[in-house]
């Protein structure tokens, strides 16, 4: 809808009659009338009324959907942060990350509307534009650990070895504190992880077990682990590695010995990844011990 000012100018073909103090497009119309004047139709169309109340609506819309957005981020970055920090419990950071989902929900579809409002005027698009991305992945992160989470069983001790699982031993003193327990959960923990991760198996190698035992300990400082022990006496190595967001510990043993105890020219390596709390590790071990495991058969 655009509005309309009218000036009338009589008298004069060449009459410049009134300035409108808005600027917009001017067509001129002539009417002659009895008497020999004529009488001029300046008609000047100007869609400032409505632009203005445009730009002052999507300035409204972009303030709440920035603030919204920013609110979302930031609950979602201290999530983490203060579960590492201690400031809260693990359930506390988890309901930060639910609020922090919703309001990246909110955020991006206050963004949407914002573009698609915003269009006549063309002010905010490149803003609510970046809002919507930073909605989006606000959203993305929580979304995606509740979509692996669902598709995996609540375990977090995987093993390639779940008759005989590899102990820990200097790595205990390290989990005195640790809500999960290091001794192995059994036939229920074995069952659940047959079905879910039946790729989880040992690693047979043609060499001998010292050898294997290099390669082994090789293959797990190219990890970026935390390593605790390495006993080439025993074969057994242990370490701690450490998650990205929450900064988790989980701690991993490897245990190398004869695959023939006869012939004693070949070797077994078993890998057990342990989290030291959470009930599910939302499928982390057992990636753990995938890249692992294709990180030591690359040295064969």
């Amino acid at each position: 809808m655009q509005h309309s000012r009218v000036s009338l100018v009589c008298g004069g073909e060449g009459g410049e009659g009134e300035r409108n103090e808005h600027s917009g497009k001017v067509r001129r119309e002539r009417l002659r009338v009895p008497g020999g004047s004529s009488l001029t139709f300046k008609v000047r169309h100007s869609a400032l009324p409505f632009t203005n109340t445009v730009l002052m609506g999507s300035s409204r819309i972009f303030v709440i959907t920035v603030t919204v957005v920013v609110f979302g981020a930031v609950m979602l970055a201290v999530a983490g942060l203060g579960y590492q920090q201690e400031w809260w419990t693990l359930k506390t950071a988890f309901t930060l990350l639910k609020w922090a989902a919703w309001l990246g929900i909110a955020g991006a579809f206050l963004s949407v509307i914002g573009l698609a409002f915003v269009r006549p005027a063309g002010r905010h698009v490149l803003g609510f534009s970046l809002a919507l991305v930073v909605a989006l992945a606000t959203v993305w992160m929580p979304w995606s650990w509740k979509q692996r989470a669902g598709g995996v069983p609540p375990i977090h001790d995987i093993t390639t070895d779940t008759q005989d699982p590899p102990p820990f031993v200097a790595i205990l003193p390290l989990r005195v504190n640790a809500k999960n327990k290091a001794e192995y959960g059994g036939d229920s923990v074995a069952a659940k992880q047959r079905v879910a991760y039946p790729d989880i198996q040992p690693v047979t190698m043609p060499v001998p077990p010292a050898e294997a035992f290099i390669r082994a300990k090789r293959a797990a400082e190219g990890m970026g682990w935390t390593m605790v022990a390495t006993d080439s006496a025993s074969g057994r190595i242990e370490a701690t590695a450490t998650t990205r967001f929450f900064k988790f510990k989980d701690d991993i043993v490897i245990r190398v010995r004869p695959a023939d105890a006869v012939a004693g020219t070949a070797s077994r390596v078993d890998v057990r990844s342990v989290s030291r709390v959470g009930g599910s590790d939302v499928g982390t071990n057992a990636a753990r011990i995938r890249i692992y495991v294709k990180r030591l058969r690359a040295q064969s």
